[in-house]
């Protein structure tokens, strides 16, 4: 039943991206038709001039402003949806993602840096500087809540939920000390951190597009020691699965992701969260199918929310307040089913 399930999803979830994507650049101050947006498109690939009858104007708006946005939100959802499956799967955790990690924050925190050394004046170049950092605070991040959560050796639930919440309450402080110096340039990184595509370039594509294939496809190589990974490590490694290993190149591979996701969007909130969780009851455990199909529901579910927010609102409200309202409740909902029902429900 679930096997076929999650074929039966494939195509609709694809389907439903694609006019996803030609829709929501339609969506703006400008209105722009479907069948224009797939000839500027065509236009753009293929080098040739544009059909008679189309605005040049909107033709530099769709192409040039809406699709790099739009495609960011695809790809950062998809990145923070297959992260938060692979969590998931290594911690044996439905809570786990890098939202409740805190590995979220510890990205922010080391691109909030940058942003702070580059307002006093030390000059970096922002397209390498800010992932980097992002990645070194979220490895760093990751590092220390895993740390703090084997104290008793077994990495539960309640250990790692509380060890997350206290690194990220650290964080939090210090990027409140970081915006204390930023002074009247506050703003940059309040409503970055609020997360936001508005500001989602070709160049920022660049970085995210090549990274999620690579994330993603390393993660489904290992989707079959991961489900091995689910009885246990003595039965795991007794099958020829290295367990420390895997663990360390797929923790590595999702906090990547993650802080890439983050050095272009700031904090978007528990998308990993909610879509692993709702698709494994859909599909089932497997990860050779929940990997895929977390990334094009995660892309598909960001692009529905920042749509919204740029499009549907009267103001544009910052997305990440948007997916922590919904992921909110979400996430308060899952924890009161775990204490009822205890952990043995992933």
């Amino acid at each position: 039943m679930r096997p076929a399930a999650a074929s039966a999803l494939w195509l609709p979830l694809a389907g439903l991206l694609v006019f996803g994507v030609c829709f929501s650049a339609t969506l703006g101050f400008l209105d722009v038709s479907i069948p224009d947006v797939v000839a500027i498109l065509w236009a753009r690939l293929t080098g040739q001039p544009l059909p008679a009858g189309i605005d040049p104007v909107a033709a530099t708006v769709v192409a040039d402003v809406r699709l790099p946005r739009i495609l960011a939100a695809v790809l950062v959802g998809g990145m923070l949806g297959v992260s938060g499956a692979v969590f998931q799967a290594i911690l044996l955790n439905p809570l786990a993602d890098s939202y409740t990690l805190g590995i979220s924050t510890g990205a922010a925190f080391g691109a909030s840096l940058v942003i702070v050394l580059q307002i006093f004046g030390l000059m970096l170049p922002v397209g390498v500087s800010v992932p980097v950092f992002a990645f070194a605070g979220g490895v760093a991040t990751l590092a220390v809540v895993l740390f703090l959560a084997s104290g008793d050796r077994s990495l539960s639930s309640t250990s790692l939920i509380l060890a997350g919440v206290i690194v990220s309450a650290i964080l939090s402080a210090a990027i409140g000390f970081l915006k204390f110096l930023a002074d009247e340039q506050v703003g940059i990184i309040i409503f970055w951190l609020m997360g936001s595509l508005a500001g989602a370039t070709w160049p920022n594509i660049g970085l995210l597009a090549p990274a999620a294939l690579f994330g993603t496809l390393v993660m489904l190589f290992y989707g079959r020691d991961l489900n091995i990974m689910a009885t246990g490590d003595r039965a795991a490694t007794s099958l020829g699965v290295q367990t420390v290993r895997l663990r360390t190149v797929l923790l590595a591979t999702g906090t990547l992701l993650t802080s890439l996701a983050v050095s272009v969007s700031g904090i978007i909130g528990f998308v990993g969260l909610i879509v692993p969780h709702l698709l494994r009851h859909l599909v089932g455990p497997d990860n050779r199918r929940l990997i895929p199909l977390s990334f094009l529901t995660g892309g598909l579910l960001l692009l529905i929310a920042d749509t919204i927010t740029r499009a549907a609102l009267p103001a544009e409200v910052p997305i990440g307040v948007l997916t922590a309202l919904l992921g909110g409740p979400f996430f308060c909902i899952l924890f009161k089913r775990r204490q009822r029902h205890g952990a043995s429900d992933f």
